[in-house]
């Protein structure tokens, strides 16, 4: 691990490169956020309503069940293991009555498929679950903002929101791009990722703030903000590294061998937890720096 000795000693120049990421950023967010409204989300069945049995078999494995169910020619199907290896949840958003699937999988399979429960998701349950995971998002944020603004000061607040909302727009675009089911599961994901960006920028704004408290009750010039906010950064790189790293590993493993039922929950994470270590510098502290120079006009 000696490689990360580069970033032990770090003194990288962050703050005077913000702009360019500002320009970046800006661009990414309204390119994704067209991706969104022209091709949409891929909502699954937990939003849009549908159907959920559970079956048991006595023979046939979870790759066989799927292999069966493209048969049948089904809507957005999904399925995955529950509780023992030869029971199964199968959702899928068609209309087809659960008896009528079971029986198909039962020629199919040439074993026989036993429906062990059957729910129908409506469309209201789904547009209530909808509703209430958008509003579970606000409240976290709005939550996050208060708790940074008491934490720390209002700039890294507004610096942290701005940076969680521009990392959720570039996450859904990517699920838009590849059409990535988003389900109840996501919204898990989702708010994990919140959690973890948070993190992230509170251990950066803490080392800021200790440097600031040298200086305080004094009106410091735009070049000694800078210089501090870069030590900021620099004296946590490398606990920001290895820590966004270490959890990448183990997403990455959940990516690869997760298998399907995982693969949106893990996809999202990856690419949540890049995007959030990126944020928390140029957006994070480049913000509160712009913030505060300009408060102090």
């Amino acid at each position: 691990m000696k490689w990360i000795d580069i970033f032990a000693n770090a003194n990288y120049d962050f703050m005077n490169k913000r702009k360019i990421f500002y320009f970046i950023y800006t661009f990414l967010s309204i390119l994704f956020i067209a991706i969104i409204l022209f091709r949409g989300i891929n909502f699954g069945i937990d939003f849009t309503g549908g159907n959920l049995i559970q079956v048991s078999t006595q023979k046939a494995d979870i790759s066989e069940v799927r292999s069966a169910l493209k048969e049948i020619n089904l809507k957005d199907v999904s399925v995955q293991n529950f509780g023992q290896e030869k029971e199964f949840i199968v959702r899928y958003s068609s209309d087809e009555d659960a008896n009528f699937v079971v029986k198909r999988l039962s020629e199919i399979l040439k074993e026989n498929v036993e429906l062990k429960r059957a729910e129908k998701v409506g469309p209201t349950i789904g547009a209530e679950l909808r509703k209430q995971a958008y509003i579970l998002s606000i409240i976290a944020i709005i939550l996050i903002l208060v708790y940074i603004w008491i934490r720390f000061d209002l700039y890294f607040g507004i610096g942290t929101i701005i940076a969680l909302i521009v990392d959720l727009i570039l996450v859904l675009g990517l699920y838009s791009i590849f059409q990535i089911e988003f389900n109840t599961i996501t919204v898990a994901a989702i708010l994990t990722i919140l959690g973890y960006d948070v993190n992230d920028s509170v251990i950066i704004a803490d080392r800021i703030r200790e440097y600031l408290k040298k200086y305080e009750g004094i009106k410091l010039e735009k070049a000694k903000l800078i210089e501090i906010y870069n030590k900021g950064i620099n004296s946590t790189l490398s606990r920001t590294i290895i820590t966004s790293l270490s959890t990448l590993v183990v997403v990455v493993a959940l990516l690869l061998f997760g298998g399907p039922v995982l693969y949106g929950f893990s996809f999202i994470l990856f690419w949540g937890i890049i995007f959030g270590t990126m944020s928390s510098i140029f957006i994070v502290s480049a913000s509160a720096l712009d913030l505060k120079t300009r408060h102090q006009k």
